[in-house]
């Protein structure tokens, strides 16, 4: 079997360490690097190799295809599609493990080990399970993933520069070689300052510790704005009760402008929509006022005291004024996660590429106060959690409002333009 291979990857393909870790960015390669390892590694009577990643599902999802197809010519027998374990003519073994349910990995020893995303994998199925398995064969390790801040994955690569037997790598995606450099300035416009150092350059970020809007700067983001009577208006809701958040935005070319918010204590979905038609009456014109809708996609819930969702009440409401308002919905059937969402947000306040593209009057005052004090939550041990601090009632809820209307006009994508990647022969 002939290898050929990137120039990072080889680099870490011929170190000789027993253990290594390879932290490198979208699209690098790492995952057929850790095939091509698996192969080597396989290559001899009675060897056993196992490529671990987050669940069964995603080692499935990932490696099983294509590793079918780098060993296809060397198989002993048909894969066990149900084990995900292929046999070769040599008398190794390749099998695809999950690493969720760690404990059941217990037993079988193991020449190598791939540990795929080790960031989402917990620590201790490493050193309670995995690295116990590699003793009595002296067997190796190849740790990969992107970053996902100052986590284990990021103390284990620290430590692996410093540890005799063990060597780090870090790569950004533009040394992978698999990626066009055209793909990478878009993305550099699409994303926030931290994302994309995390996402393409291989940066430990702490994403998800402190400000939760870490892109946000007044001096950059605010601005006195007008009503442009030739884009249509956006309105975007979150269904909180006490307060009732809304935001009025129009969006064009890119850039979103929050020209008012409206923040109702102790409100509803009907007063929130009286209050619309009192606060467009200054836009009003002879034509009914074209408005794109946004929201949290849970207002199709029925609440315990109301027999209406209230996308459901909001629809009535446009119905009664087809005079004045022109409306188009634009709710997704569920929500994006959170720190997707905020990610969102992140890359309008100030994207890579140095671009703030989400501007906010003055008068946003609520809104402005969260982009300032929104902060991510933290459990009582002090680690953060993959939500936000919702301790003062009044704060989040309009910044929601803003990234459902950003999350669904510019949501975050997949990475295209890569180029062809490393062949094996």
């Amino acid at each position: 079997m002939r290898v050929v291979l990137k120039r990072s990857q080889g680099e870490v393909f011929r170190s000789t360490e027993r253990f290594r870790a390879l932290a490198a960015g979208r699209r690098f390669g790492k995952t057929y690097l850790a095939l091509v390892e698996l192969c080597r590694a396989a290559w001899g009577e009675g060897r056993l190799a196992w490529y671990v990643t987050t669940t069964y599902k995603q080692a499935k999802r990932i490696a099983w295809k294509p590793l079918k197809e780098m060993t296809r010519q060397y198989w002993a027998a048909k894969p066990n599609e149900t084990d995900l374990r292929i046999e070769l003519t040599c008398g190794g073994t390749i099998c695809l493990r999950g690493a969720d349910n760690y404990d059941s990995l217990r037993g079988d020893g193991l020449d190598f080990l791939v540990l795929d995303e080790y960031a989402s994998i917990a620590p201790a199925a490493w050193s309670e399970v995995l690295r116990p398995a590699l003793a009595d064969k002296q067997g190796r390790a190849l740790f990969i993933g992107t970053p996902q801040g100052h986590n284990h994955f990021h103390e284990l690569v620290e430590r692996a520069a410093t540890l005799p037997d063990w060597k780090a790598f870090q790569y950004t995606t533009a040394q992978g070689g698999n990626v066009t450099l055209q793909e990478l300035e878009s993305a550099a416009q699409e994303l926030d300052e931290r994302t994309y150092r995390q996402e393409f350059e291989a940066s430990f970020e702490n994403l998800g510790v402190g400000r939760a809007y870490h892109a946000f700067d007044s001096a950059q983001n605010v601005r006195k704005l007008r009503f442009d009577g030739r884009v249509s208006l956006s309105w975007t809701l979150d269904f909180n009760m006490n307060p009732f958040c809304s935001v009025l935005a129009q969006v064009g070319n890119g850039m979103i402008y929050v020209l008012d918010e409206m923040i109702l204590p102790d409100s509803n979905t009907l007063a929130a929509c009286e209050e619309l038609l009192s606060r467009t009456q200054k836009w009003a014109g002879g034509l009914p006022l074209a408005i794109d809708v946004y929201g949290d996609a849970t207002g199709e819930q029925h609440r315990t005291s109301a027999s209406r969702t209230d996308w459901q009440i909001v629809k009535e409401f446009f119905g009664r004024y087809k005079d004045r308002f022109h409306a188009s919905f634009h709710v997704p059937s569920a929500n994006p996660t959170v720190k997707d969402r905020i990610n969102c947000v992140n890359a309008k306040l100030r994207n890579h590429a140095g671009q703030s593209r989400l501007l906010i009057d003055p008068r946003c005052k609520h809104l402005i106060k969260d982009f300032e004090q929104v902060s991510w939550k933290s459990d009582p041990r002090g680690n953060t959690l993959a939500d936000l601090d919702k301790s003062d009632p009044m704060r989040t809820h309009v910044s929601d409002a803003v990234g459902y209307l950003i999350a669904r006009e510019f949501p975050m994508r997949e990475i295209r333009g890569e180029r062809s990647g490393p062949m094996i022969c």
